[in-house]
């Protein structure tokens, strides 16, 4: 799992072919289609590679337009929207065979000070004794190395071979699987590549199957982000999440991170495709 977390790093070291210009790879865990975390992280790895560091990402909107092929490397056009005092802007497109995969606006802030309120962390369960998702699927598939970077650790994990109707709320626990330094680069990098995971299927569980189960399908359409507090990735973050709504094909659920001392450190909204295939 150390492995797959130091090759994760790697390929979010773009390589620059021009001026706003870069190239990635996917990771070896891809199989038949880029996971969606991968882009988002080197999305903002080509962003914050145009922005001085005295600028941090605030909030990333982002879209997901077609499957990213794992076989072939993905070109990131950045475009340097605008430069301000305050506030600092890209707009960043992924493409793939001379077509947009995914797009992205994103908005880079000087740190400030200002009012501060925050929703208080839930009461749950900390990451100590409970099973990670990695032993789940070990369980569920048999033995093997999923090479997942990120340890995942569900407060109240879905039955993959018999899911139960429950309400559409999920929290989970998560981190790197190893130290990565202290650049809060990085560390966003990696928070924008582990929230793509637990949020949108979050939103089958009133229905009583997971992604786990036969023809369910589910594709992230679009994707949000805002980072409120420093953090570090590699210590547990809580992750919770609600589905507020589904319908016509699709769901929509946010999210709220948590550090282990209870600042709300960052927040999510997602939107996807939930259908059964026909």
């Amino acid at each position: 799992m150390q492995e797959a977390l130091t090759e994760l790093i790697a390929c979010n070291q773009l390589e620059e072919i021009d001026t706003n210009l870069f190239s990635g790879r996917a990771s070896g865990r891809n199989t038949s289609r880029i996971y969606g975390g991968q882009v988002l992280a080197q999305t903002l790895s080509a962003a914050q590679r145009t922005v001085s560091d005295e600028y941090s990402l605030h909030s990333l909107h982002s879209y997901f337009m077609r499957m990213g092929d794992p076989k072939r490397p993905v070109v990131y056009e950045v475009d340097p929207i605008r430069d301000g005092r305050s506030f600092v802007t890209r707009r960043v497109v992924a493409k793939q065979y001379g077509k947009a995969i995914f797009s992205a606006a994103l908005s880079f802030q000087r740190p400030e000070a200002g009012f501060e309120h925050a929703r208080p962390m839930p009461e749950v369960p900390g990451p100590e004794g409970l099973a990670s998702d990695d032993e789940l699927y070990r369980e569920l598939f048999g033995g093997g190395d999923y090479r997942w970077p990120i340890e995942f650790r569900q407060v109240s994990p879905q039955d993959f071979k018999n899911p139960q109707p429950s309400e559409a709320v999920s929290y989970a626990w998560f981190k790197t699987t190893d130290r990565i330094g202290d650049d809060l680069a990085s560390h966003q990098q990696m928070l924008a590549y582990a929230s793509d995971n637990p949020i949108l299927v979050t939103a089958l569980r009133p229905h009583g199957v997971s992604h786990m189960s036969p023809d369910v399908m589910v594709i992230t359409l679009d994707h949000a982000l805002w980072f409120y507090q420093p953090f570090r990735v590699d210590d547990w973050l809580l992750y919770e999440v609600h589905s507020d709504v589904a319908g016509h094909g699709r769901a929509l659920s946010r999210g709220r991170i948590y550090n282990r001392q209870g600042q709300l450190v960052a927040a999510v909204s997602q939107e996807g495709l939930l259908r059964m295939r026909k």
